[in-house]
């Protein structure tokens, strides 16, 4: 926040408060999204306090106001799947081995990103430290966790024996562990968060309709909470999750022009109910095998919110969402004024309160008041209130919204009804502000040559026909990088070329670079 575009009277009170005092902006420093995205979103999740990279390689400590935005998310999340009939349970950490044998297709696919458990003990060394014991080396190696379908279908095998027991609707909160070499805070991890749906239904249609429902869940969470605008589809059956026989998915477009996939949900048919044998009793007493689906998000979705949203005085959060949603500060030249400012602002805390918003009295005297609107602003909060002297004379207080750093005076008999309406009304413009975004980066091409020069030039969506062959779908991906985001769910027929190999297509499909 610059110091001079504070309000007059505001200005003449810090002034007169502290000669000397020139405020800390915090969002100094931070680089330009327009001039290197990736460092302006490293220094946004670092600066804004959401999280830091720890000392093990590739793994990042969430910091306490990060990790209360996760919460948020988490509790809206959780409401949603208890709403549609699911419970929560855990499963262990680790997987043996030899589970992940009997699905081959799954196994193919986190092979080479999996973290292997060898030994169950450590021993001091000949020559001090700490060293592997080698006689305790464990008799099947264990996997850490990349994902939990093997193990919680060898305990499903348990639970179902007729058609009783169906339909299963579990989730799991969890951590899991993938070996990404190549790790961003948030987006790429080698462990983060999520949660992980599995269910058992008694019929294909069920769980088909299961992992239809569950995107449309993740889509109205994304839009209705998290303020991004999604596309939902299916993938191909390249991008397809390693064991499915279909993957719908939720796309976003970040503000640098690239895909993020903010949420999956897979159809995974019969395959691992005939891995692991897991078997019913139908109505007619016949034997069947169950039929399963899988579904997760995770903290990748703190990366959308910040890439999203944010802007270059730091981050922005959807109101729904945000751990604060009104900071007060107050302005005061003696103990006397912030006695008066404080018993005003006490009685606004307690209606804040009475509504359910979520508030917080900046009144630490170990920053001045430019410190405080700059950390602020840097920590995205949506709604900023600072009171003077002159605004307690008034009757005032000077209301700030965060997404568009505007202000206005509003009176003390108006000011719990505007915040209200504020909060709705940021939360709507921040989605809306993502949909025009969206809808002027969506481009429709018919020629490779545009094609090339839309990815190379104006990132985005591109709308383009496709053969639907996987030969096609991965020069395109070794020329340009860009890949097939999704396929529409009904998507409107259109007898047209594939953008690449020319050959006879009937719809288009969505393509983009892509995180």
């Amino acid at each position: 926040m610059n110091f001079y575009s504070f309000e007059p009277n505001l200005f003449k009170e810090l002034v007169s408060f502290n000669a000397n005092f020139i405020p800390n902006n915090m969002a100094k420093g931070l680089v330009k999204k327009e001039e290197n995205y990736s460092q302006w979103y490293n220094e946004i999740v670092i600066k804004a306090d959401l999280a830091e990279n720890s000392a093990v390689r590739g793994c990042m400590v969430i910091k306490p106001y990060g990790f209360s935005i996760w919460e948020k998310m988490q509790s809206v999340l959780d409401g949603m799947f208890k709403e549609t009939g699911h419970q929560n349970a855990y499963f262990p950490l680790f997987i043996p081995k030899s589970f992940f044998s009997k699905e081959a297709n799954h196994v193919e696919g986190f092979a080479k990103e999996c973290a292997v458990v060898t030994h169950y003990r450590l021993k001091n060394g000949e020559n001090g430290g700490i060293e592997v014991d080698e006689s305790a080396k464990l008799e099947e190696e264990l996997i850490v966790r990349p994902t939990s379908e093997t193990i919680i279908w060898n305990t499903y095998k348990n639970w179902i024996n007729s058609y009783r027991d169906l339909p299963l609707l579990v989730n799991q909160w969890a951590n899991v562990v993938r070996w990404e070499m190549r790790t961003r805070l948030f987006l790429r991890t080698a462990e983060f968060l999520w949660q992980e749906g599995h269910t058992a239904h008694a019929t294909k249609e069920e769980a088909i309709a299961e992992t239809k429902q569950m995107i449309e869940v993740y889509a109205k969470f994304a839009q209705e909470y998290l303020g991004v605008p999604v596309i939902i589809g299916t993938k191909t059956e390249n991008e397809r999750f390693a064991g499915a026989e279909e993957t719908y998915c939720i796309e976003a477009l970040m503000q640098d022009g690239k895909a993020l996939q903010a949420g999956t949900s897979h159809f995974l048919a019969q395959n691992f109910a005939k891995a692991f044998d897991v078997k019913f009793l139908n109505k007619d007493n016949k034997e069947e095998y169950v039929w399963a689906t899988s579904w997760g998000v995770s903290t990748r979705l703190m990366g959308a919110l910040v890439m999203a949203h944010s802007d270059n005085n730091g981050l922005v959060i959807p109101p729904k969402l945000a751990p604060i949603q009104v900071v007060i500060v107050p302005i005061y030249k003696n103990e006397e004024q912030l006695a008066d400012i404080t018993e005003r602002v006490d009685k606004l805390c307690q209606s804040l309160k009475g509504k359910g918003i979520s508030y917080k009295f900046d009144n630490r005297d170990s920053q001045r008041p430019g410190f405080k609107f700059a950390e602020w602003e840097l920590k995205g909060v949506p709604v900023r209130i600072a009171i003077g002297p002159k605004d307690y004379e008034n009757n005032t207080w000077e209301v700030a919204r965060r997404d568009t750093l505007s202000k206005e005076i509003i009176s003390n008999d108006d000011i719990l009804n505007h915040i209200e309406t504020l909060l709705v009304d940021i939360q709507d413009n921040i989605y809306q502000k993502a949909l025009n975004f969206r809808a002027e980066n969506t481009h429709r091409v018919d020629t490779w040559d545009e094609f090339k020069d839309i990815i190379e030039n104006k990132p985005g969506f591109i709308e383009a026909h496709w053969d639907g062959t996987s030969e096609t779908e991965e020069k395109i991906k070794a020329e340009t990088k860009a890949t097939i985001r999704l396929i529409p769910i009904d998507p409107e027929h259109e007898e047209g070329k594939c953008v690449y190999s020319g050959k006879p297509s009937k719809h288009r499909v969505l393509f983009a670079k892509a995180y």
